[in-house]
């Protein structure tokens, strides 16, 4: 089933259980179904959820992908040809999750020694943000060690998507001194507890704290009041620019919103969509919506004087979903049915696959 703008083809956001003993995997949180509706199981602090390997996600503005299901570990598999395709370098920064406990990137696989689910990096790139197999968020070095558990899964709750949160100084804003900017300093997710959906938030350098929940909201102007976006059915957020902007989708509206608190609290519609992602530099954003049966990209400025929308993959005949930007916003990762394409951001080609490895994509910066 999927909602009016966008086929649920990729997923839930949560973790998927295990149906056999052999074949299939668990996938990532960000798997291959409904990548941007309600998590169907929920993790507990305890228990992990079923899986023949543990699989994890990283931190990241970055790299694509996740391996194929069932997979011992994706190193790459056939490409139309026989040619192989990996499709991750450090020349390109492109990674690849695949809800396993391996992660493809600089051309080769690591090992995490646990589920590795939604991968996300921090903003230098020496950090990886995951969900592990017990539903808890977790922080590693990129090759995998180094683990620290940020924030235990109390029970009953699902984890998906993080996402590093950060600001710097401004020259222009005279109150950014280091105190200020700490708070911005902060992993942001999803979190299903009972069919709702909210965004909460953990302070990267607080291991073992309780996440707070994320409040999108507008602050209230001179005139009539301004409208309060939603504080629930909120998912898969995405930081970028330098002032701790978040974008992220709100499942029951279909919509796609701007949050800025970096001086006073502002959240802004963005357009119909899912799946959202924000540039490096926070000047544009990336965002799915279904056209004429399949899952395209369109993107847009994030100024607030400048509304065109435009779709970058006009004459798709397979569905893209789970964008990624490149450290310097001149490409787009996502994912594909056959593994993971790439793209110029300002639409001037069409999508190129670059690797047959399924699995979301990311990159490191």
């Amino acid at each position: 089933m999927r909602n009016s703008s966008m086929r649920n083809r990729f997923g839930t956001t949560a973790a998927i259980a295990l149906m056999v003993s052999v074949g299939t995997v668990l996938l990532s949180a960000c798997g291959p179904e409904n990548g941007d509706s309600a998590p169907t199981a929920a993790p507990t602090g305890s228990a992990a959820p079923a899986a023949p390997a543990p699989t994890g996600s990283a931190p990241g503005a970055g790299a694509p992908g996740t391996a194929a299901p069932g997979a011992p570990a994706p190193s790459g598999s056939a490409a139309p040809g026989g040619k192989e395709v990996n499709g991750t370098s450090a020349a390109n920064h492109l990674t690849i999750s695949t809800g396993t406990r391996t992660v493809a990137l600089n051309g080769t696989t690591v090992d995490f020694g646990t589920v590795v689910r939604d991968l996300a990096w921090s903003p230098d790139g020496r950090k990886a943000a995951f969900v592990n197999g017990d539903g808890d968020l977790v922080t590693a070095n990129p090759d995998g060690s180094g683990k620290v558990v940020l924030a235990k899964n109390p029970g009953g709750e699902t984890w998906s998507h993080p996402t590093w949160r950060h600001a710097t100084k401004d020259p222009i804003v005279t109150d950014t001194g280091d105190k200020a900017l700490e708070r911005f300093a902060a992993i942001v997710f999803t979190s299903e507890k009972g069919g709702t959906l909210r965004l909460e938030k953990v302070a990267t350098k607080s291991p073992g704290a309780t996440p707070e929940v994320l409040t999108p909201s507008s602050s209230e102007g001179g005139g009539d009041p301004i409208p309060q976006p939603p504080q629930t059915g909120n998912t898969w957020a995405n930081a970028g620019g330098h002032r701790g902007e978040i974008v992220y989708a709100n499942t029951p509206a279909n919509e796609v919103y701007l949050y800025d608190d970096y001086i006073r609290p502002s959240t802004r519609e963005m357009g119909k969509g899912s799946q959202p992602a924000l540039s490096p530099d926070g000047e544009h954003l990336v965002f799915v919506r279904s056209v004429n049966g399949h899952d395209h990209l369109f993107t847009r400025s994030t100024q607030g004087d400048q509304k065109a929308e435009k779709d970058l993959t006009p004459s798709a005949a397979t569905d893209y979903t789970q964008p990624a930007w490149s450290p310097d916003g001149r490409t787009i990762a996502v994912r594909t049915p056959d593994g993971i394409s790439t793209l110029p951001a300002d639409g001037s080609a069409a999508p190129t696959q670059v690797s047959t490895i399924k699995g979301l994509p990311s990159y490191r910066p």
